[in-house]
């Protein structure tokens, strides 16, 4: 089996937010991609939290010419020669977003050709996952955030994740960051007490923080029971993360945007994270994640999956052993209804593995094709 062609297309994917009496549109940006091989096996891929024109020219420009010809079985070495030609010197960034989604549809083609999903080819350690809910976003005031946390609750979820902080290092200049912290403080208690204690709450910064200011946050909201908190320091600073760890106590992950293997040593080494966080859909595909599981086992460390795409990801956190919870982006899972069909929903804080053979669902082509005639974020769709 040979791969014949290789094909990358930048969208910027609309999206229609009317939950908790809102009437919001947005939009996040993602990277469709297949790789079609001489048999008709035709594999798919995504990436996203990027600049999405930008890596479909690094997949259609650079890697699709050098695949061609290539035996899409070959993962390990295909990822190999991927990594001199895009990475040769550490470089990440929109090379590993490029370098994952074109592993991603390898790996489909992989399992549709053995007949097996692919979570069962990277071990079958579960046929189901924990998920947890991503629901409290900064475009909620603080009413409507606990009246969504009560209906995430009511729709079964029992682990629930919010955003802090309000990219408050990229706005020091326009506001204070202490006052952000303050109004993220309130609206932890608010979702605190909204769904009361037996409610798992996660806190995500996205990288928005610096090491005083998350060390004030964690104080402010030490009496709210936090299970862990996601990305709170800028750059996933390692050392200054230990230190938080360390001095507060509390559970931290991180992982979802790094882009190499050893970003994962260094943060393991300086006993930085309680979760890895390595996202399939960015961080190298499954080939490099299998690794950083398997690194993280070393440590007594489980991976879990943050930065959404859930789809991709949980075929990683069924199929290794030291794999735990999936995240239920709300805004990342209206994407994949748009763009794709076979979605099995979660029930009762779970998500069933399925039994199709690869990814098990299939690209919406004809959504894809309409959404691609859109104009593209010029960087404005992260997230």
């Amino acid at each position: 089996m040979k791969i014949v062609r290789v094909t990358a297309t930048p969208l910027n994917v609309p999206l229609h937010v009317t939950v908790m009496g809102l009437d919001k549109k947005t939009s996040l940006a993602a990277c469709y991609v297949e790789v079609e091989t001489d048999t008709g096996i035709v594999g798919h891929g995504l990436t996203s939290i990027t600049e999405e024109d930008v890596v479909a020219q690094v997949i259609n420009g650079v890697i699709a010419p050098n695949l061609v010809g290539d035996d899409p079985m070959l993962t390990e070495r295909i990822w190999e020669k991927l990594y001199w030609t895009i990475m040769p010197r550490g470089q990440t960034g929109y090379a590993a977003h490029a370098l994952a989604a074109v592993d991603l549809a390898l790996w489909d083609i992989k399992g549709k050709a053995l007949g097996l999903p692919v979570w069962k080819l990277l071990g079958g350690a579960r046929q189901r996952v924990p998920v947890y809910a991503t629901f409290g976003f900064g475009f909620f005031d603080r009413e409507q955030l606990a009246a969504a946390a009560k209906k995430w609750v009511a729709d079964g979820f029992r682990r629930l994740k919010m955003t802090v902080a309000s990219e408050a290092l990229k706005h020091k200049d326009e506001r204070p960051v202490m006052d952000a912290i303050r109004e993220d403080a309130k609206r932890v208690q608010a979702v605190r007490e909204a769904v009361g204690p037996d409610v798992e709450i996660f806190i995500d910064a996205n990288c928005n923080l610096d090491l005083y200011h998350a060390t004030k946050l964690v104080e402010m909201i030490k009496p709210f029971n936090i299970s862990f908190f996601e990305e709170p320091l800028t750059q996933n600073d390692a050392l200054g993360m230990a230190q938080l760890r360390r001095n507060s106590g509390i559970a931290l992950a991180c992982g979802q945007n790094e882009g190499l293997l050893y970003r994962f040593r260094d943060l393991l080494a300086a006993q930085a994270i309680d979760y890895a966080q390595p996202n399939v859909c960015i961080t190298g595909g499954f080939t490099q994640c299998v690794k950083i599981a398997g690194l993280a086992a070393s440590y007594n460390v489980s991976v879990a999956n943050g930065g959404a795409w859930s789809y991709h990801n949980m075929h990683l956190q069924a199929g290794v052993a030291n794999g735990s919870l999936i995240e239920h982006h709300y805004l990342a899972v209206e994407l994949y209804k748009t763009l794709y069909h076979g979605l099995i929903m979660p029930a009762d804080g779970w998500l069933a593995l399925p039994d199709k053979p690869g990814l098990g669902f299939e690209p919406n082509r004809d959504s894809i094709r309409e959404i691609a005639k859109l104009p593209l974020s010029a960087g404005r769709a992260k997230g």
